[in-house]
């Protein structure tokens, strides 16, 4: 009788050193797994399903896609030339950025997306991206692509009427959107967030 309680105490001892043994490992992986997440400074919008892709002609006439920069960070914004303070702003802190990432900086890809084709034709917008940095790619859409794009994307732009008819200026987003070497839509980076915010953003995406 007593050999029968001391096997049942015995066998129940094991169960629970079990038990703990599986909630300590169910522990570890926890851990593995949230350490291997990377912590981003912008809004995390990881499994989007809008703003996944896009087919627009760039200022030398060819058609780009996601596809053309995979293997790259796609930070893509939308703007226009003629615009007084957001656009020149952010496109001069991405070039900081790409500057401030070193030898990562070949792996950034920079997009701008014209709102005003109107009047941001191919020479104005290689101008354009030429003060910033030559590498960066502006992208003109059709008055008719223009709409169902910003759409997709979520962005807002109006035109706002000037003293002439060609002085008018446009409000517009002025978020930029950023994809992972895969081409997949990761996040979603507020105007006026900062350089190494950014900065610390990509060489996470680059690494994960």
């Amino acid at each position: 009788m007593t050999s029968s309680i001391n096997k049942r105490q015995a066998l129940r001892r094991i169960a629970i050193a079990a038990g703990s043994l599986a909630a300590a490992c169910a522990g570890i992986n926890l851990a593995g797994c949230t350490e291997s997440k990377p912590t981003f400074n912008a809004v995390d919008i990881t499994g989007a399903d809008y703003a996944k892709d896009f087919s627009l002609t760039d200022a030398n006439g060819r058609v780009r896609t996601m596809a053309d920069f995979k293997g790259k960070v796609v930070v893509l914004f939308f703007g226009y030339a003629q615009c007084p303070d957001v656009c020149p702003t952010t496109m001069t802190e991405m070039a900081q950025v790409k500057q401030q990432l070193g030898s990562d900086g070949d792996k950034l890809q920079v997009v701008f997306v014209t709102v005003d084709p109107e009047r941001d034709t191919p020479e104005v917008m290689k101008a354009y991206m030429g003060a910033f940095d030559p590498s960066f790619v502006a992208l003109i859409p059709t008055a008719e692509q223009l709409p169902p794009l910003a759409k997709d994307f979520k962005v807002y732009y109006k035109k706002v009427d000037g003293k002439t008819p060609t002085s008018y200026s446009m409000d517009h987003s002025a978020a930029s959107f950023i994809y992972d070497p895969q081409g997949r839509l990761r996040l979603y980076a507020r105007y006026g967030a900062g350089v190494p915010p950014m900065v610390a953003d990509i060489q996470a995406l680059l690494k994960s």
